[in-house]
């Protein structure tokens, strides 16, 4: 079947879709024994344990079956086929897009100029496994003979914030489960404080780090790169010696003797996309061991999978990708927040605010016109229940309607915990979580309206058992799923990032002194 690359308010799908706006009130739906059905039969598993409800989200049967024909119409499944075996979907750069291959191959083998990329994604992983071990063994060591104790990664972007998420939410887990190897710390601004801060509380002496930049010309990193160095040889240690580069094979960083290894990634890897490969790898294998990170990339796989089905009732992803568009594009909502009740995932909403909003922030489609519709939403979020005494106030009763996507695990990491009140606070954590679903799904009626609750506030929930290196990784690929689906729908090029750059250039100027008008007075400010 020839796919077609087709804008989502040419389909008639999305037409029938539109006149359903007002079909469901949450209110009615969600009361008495109809809301318990509803509750148990909206719920389709992820992968490990994890299970994506929709119960409390503004749609019907009706409503669904439509969204089937959209996913349909829009040839959904095809574009995943096409992308994971190997064409040419990043239209903006003419590349191929690959992160799915770095955890599992999900159809016919991928080559470019004859070589097998699966084969060679493994590789890497392999090598990163084997130079962790050494460093684990005390096979690689310091200048004094003594074994590295803590992992500094220096990136930005996407080399920083899926990685900093993925070792934030695992590092309790890994001390609860005895496989905590090293600690790990990130470096991403080109703020020296943030470089002060990192550095000011390592023991260099012991510390490797990890220099990620796939082109190897990235301006934060390598700065903050020569900055680090003056670190190193303040503690009177060749930086040669603690130094290993995650790059393209040919980038300036490659098989450089001013690093003592090197590892590779493509341009077939996004950036956003890059925490299943040699980006997220070398750090996570050195904290926690390269068999934790092999079960991270297994849970991406098996959600990767999940992603396959073409029934949208058994494809959680796509379910998720196609009521975030009616969200967007039928009722108009502009903004949603991830709340992930759990405060090991503390930065991965601020990863996910990356992987949407510069995926699909975009108002031109892949062929470079411009699009007649809204694109993706404004993204933000806050662990519970800390977000609940700040901007929920403006969730249950400001004048915007925010759909809410909620995460949440019966169990907590460290297996520890105290019960007060008859209950334990992992219990009280969980009952927070539902409370709030209930209350803006439903509201509350009162005769003095400062306290009435108007409800029907969309939510979903992502709930699983632990969050464990596997449930973790169909968590995050559930997400890299849901966005590239909407990408599609949307009829948009999710895997170029063109938004980044006009500022660099600006910046480039600033520092050249090659500036006028606004920008050199702006400049002036800042004594540059």
């Amino acid at each position: 079947m020839k796919i077609k690359w087709n804008n989502l308010d040419t389909m008639e799908a999305f037409k029938k879709l539109q006149k359903l706006k007002n079909a469901v009130s949450l209110k009615d739906v969600l009361s008495g024994d109809d809301g318990a059905e509803r509750v148990k039969k909206y719920s389709i598993p992820i992968a490990n344990g994890l299970f994506y409800n929709y119960a409390a989200k503004s749609v019907n049967d009706q409503i669904l079956s439509v969204m089937q024909e959209l996913a349909d119409e829009a040839q959904l499944i095809e574009k995943f086929q096409a992308l994971y075996e190997g064409e040419i979907i990043n239209t903006g750069e003419n590349r191929k897009v690959l992160h799915h291959l770095t955890r599992g191959q999900l159809g016919k083998p991928v080559l470019n100029e004859g070589n097998n990329l699966f084969e060679f994604y493994n590789l890497q992983q392999k090598a990163i496994a084997e130079f962790a071990i050494k460093i684990h063994e005390g096979k690689i060591v310091n200048a004094l003979g003594e074994k590295f104790t803590t992992v500094v990664q220096i990136g930005i972007g996407g080399s920083d914030l899926g990685p900093r998420a993925i070792y934030l939410a695992l590092e309790n887990w890994a001390r609860t489960n005895d496989c905590l190897q090293m600690n790990a710390k990130f470096i991403s601004n080109v703020d020296p404080d943030d470089v002060a801060g990192v550095m000011n509380n390592v023991d260099v002496a012991h510390t490797i780090f990890i220099l990620v930049s796939k082109s190897g010309t990235t301006q934060e990193t390598l700065a903050n790169e020569l900055f680090i160095k003056e670190y190193i040889l303040a503690a009177n240690c060749n930086p040669a010696n603690h130094m290993i580069a995650v790059t393209s094979e040919t980038s300036p960083l490659a098989n450089n003797p001013n690093y003592l290894a090197s590892f590779y990634i493509d341009d077939y890897i996004g950036g956003r996309y890059s925490s299943s490969s040699a980006v997220g790898g070398a750090v996570l294998s050195l904290a926690f061991g390269a068999d934790v990170f092999t079960r991270f990339i297994a849970g991406c796989h098996a959600s990767d999978k999940t992603a396959k089905e073409k029934n949208i009732f058994n494809n959680p992803a796509m379910m998720d990708a196609l009521i975030g568009l009616f969200e967007r594009n039928v009722l108009n909502f502009s903004t949603t927040a991830v709340l992930p009740y759990s405060q090991a995932l503390s930065r991965f909403p601020a990863h996910l605010q990356q992987l949407d909003m510069e995926s699909n922030g975009k108002h031109i489609n892949r062929l470079g016109e411009p699009v007649n519709y809204a694109t993706g939403p404004v993204l933000f979020g806050e662990p519970g229940t800390n977000g609940q005494h700040s901007f929920y106030q403006l969730l249950h009763q400001g004048t915007d309607i925010v759909p809410l996507q909620f995460v949440g695990f019966k169990k907590n990491q460290c297996n520890k915990d105290i019960i007060i009140d008859n209950s334990t606070n992992q219990k009280k954590l969980c009952a927070n979580l539902i409370a709030q679903i209930v209350a803006f799904a439903c509201g509350k009626v009162d005769e003095n309206s400062n306290k009435c609750f108007e409800g029907n506030r969309p939510c979903s929930l992502i709930i699983g058992n632990e969050l464990t290196p596997e449930s973790l990784g169909s968590l995050l690929a559930h997400f890299e799923n849901k966005v590239m689906f909407q990408g599609f729908l949307w009829n948009l090029n999710s895997f170029d990032q063109e938004g980044v750059q006009l500022g660099k250039v600006l910046t480039k100027k600033v520092l050249a002194g090659n500036t006028d008008g606004a920008l050199k007075e702006f400049a002036k400010l800042f004594e540059i």
